[in-house]
């Protein structure tokens, strides 16, 4: 088969991709030098896109409109950017084989790829319930969400269960996202999750009483304390109903299941040190092979502000980790110097007309401060603090302003002291402005 050799390779297609190229692009990367192996058969594209403008019922997001890089401001990298900059987009294309010290991809047709310095850039996959060995989870009309086919899938399963029942599994960011997205095009939902309380890796049982009540007063259905056991389906192979653990039975039309996911890292097992189930990196996200480096959910790297190896998996961390690695392979090669990753956490969702952000860690004592009475039936500001050892460290906001979310990733950023958690309640969101 024919081989193909080039100074660069990102392998993976999502959002880290696009913004390496950006930054390649504009630290200079002359034609032939680099090239993107995707096995999606689009161009980069902003994937928070399709758990929220993409299946709204009017005027839902389509491509080109969210390729890279539109979701954090900047231009919008279309086919034709990547020709213009002579950056080859290698599509449709699994690689199935990495030789990281003969520097080779062999992909599922037999092409190679060789380079002199390799970007994994895979993102995650999603679990999926027949990987547990749930019975009848193969059944048509159950869905999950990662990719634009996905989503392809997922509105044509809307559009023809109008008015159905839908069922969503996890009580997640996919699940919240979902859930509030299914119930706007018309269907029935039913969510369902075995946590005490929605979206537990962050929120509080404070926070999440806000959004079960302003889901179920949007006519969101929640199950909490159990979980999907078994399937049934109809002569087509169609899903009809979902059995759970506790013994009740769900009609459903449509399944969307959001129950987390895992690292894309099993190409190169044995090649590179893993820790905390991700790729081992450094601060600039030097693997611990020499050329290698891995960036977004795939990549274990010390967070400075916390002197801890940690792994995230959000785009803004695939986003700005991505260009960290452009800059840190450039100055590599005597292109000026580079910092180490100063990374804050920051996490945010958007669903109905809420819409939150997180900056920081969700550690330590929590004070909840503002009104988080959903019965209003309109958003509310209301938000949390999370303080540890006197300082603190994490904060989260409710419909917050562009100037007032900024204020709180500053404190985050900052860690001030807290003297008392009842004047810190007191205090809110004015505690920011004393900072």
């Amino acid at each position: 088969m024919a081989e193909k050799q080039f100074k660069y390779v990102i392998l993976g297609g999502g959002v880290a991709a696009g913004y390496a190229a950006r930054e390649f692009a504009k630290l200079g990367v002359n034609p032939g030098e680099l090239a993107i192996i995707s096995k999606e058969a689009v161009a980069p594209y902003e994937r928070p896109a399709l758990s929220k403008a993409y299946l709204f019922p009017q005027g839902a997001a389509r491509l080109p409109g969210f390729h890279v890089c539109v979701g954090s401001g900047g231009e919008r990298l279309l086919p034709e950017w990547y020709t213009e900059k002579g950056i080859e987009l290698i599509l449709s294309t699994e690689i199935v084989k990495a030789d990281l010290a003969g520097k080779s991809l062999t992909s599922s047709s037999g092409e190679i790829f060789k380079y002199d310095t390799l970007i994994i850039a895979t993102g995650s996959t999603v679990f999926k319930l027949s990987d547990f060995g749930v019975q009848g989870a193969e059944a048509k009309g159950i869905f999950y969400l990662r990719e634009i086919d996905d989503a392809d899938k997922l509105v044509e399963a809307i559009q023809a269960k109008k008015g159905g029942k839908a069922v969503v599994v996890g009580g997640g960011y996919i699940g919240l996202e979902l859930s509030a997205v299914l119930r706007l095009n018309g269907l029935d939902v039913t969510m369902v999750y075995p946590e005490p309380w929605c979206m537990p890796r962050l929120f509080t049982a404070g926070i999440a009483a806000f959004y079960e009540g302003y889901y179920a007063n949007k006519g969101v259905k929640i199950i909490k304390g159990t979980v999907a056991v078994g399937f049934d389906s109809n002569g087509e192979g169609e899903v009809t109903a979902v059995k759970l653990k506790d013994g009740r039975t769900l009609e459903a039309d449509v399944v969307v299941v959001g129950v987390g996911g895992r690292p894309l890292t099993s190409l190169f097992k044995g090649q590179l040190e893993e820790e905390k189930g991700g790729i081992k990196t450094d601060a600039f996200f030097k693997t611990s092979v020499a050329d290698v480096y891995a960036v977004g959910d795939v990549a274990t790297f010390p967070l400075k502000l916390y002197e801890e190896l940690r792994r995230v998996e959000h785009v803004d961390h695939s986003r700005k980790s991505a260009e960290q690695a452009v800059k840190a392979i450039k100055a590599s090669e005597g292109m000026g110097a580079v910092e180490e990753y100063d990374y804050l956490p920051y996490f945010y969702s958007r669903s109905f007309d809420l819409s939150w952000q997180f900056y920081g860690d969700n550690v330590g004592e929590t004070v909840l401060f503002g009104d988080n009475d959903p019965s209003a039936g309109k958003p509310t500001k209301f938000g949390s603090y999370w303080v540890k050892d006197g300082k603190l460290v994490g904060a989260f906001l409710e419909s917050g302003t562009p100037d007032e979310n900024k204020a709180i990733a500053n404190l985050a950023r900052l860690q001030p002291p807290v003297h008392s958690l009842d004047q810190l309640a007191a205090d809110g969101l004015a505690f920011a402005s004393k900072i």
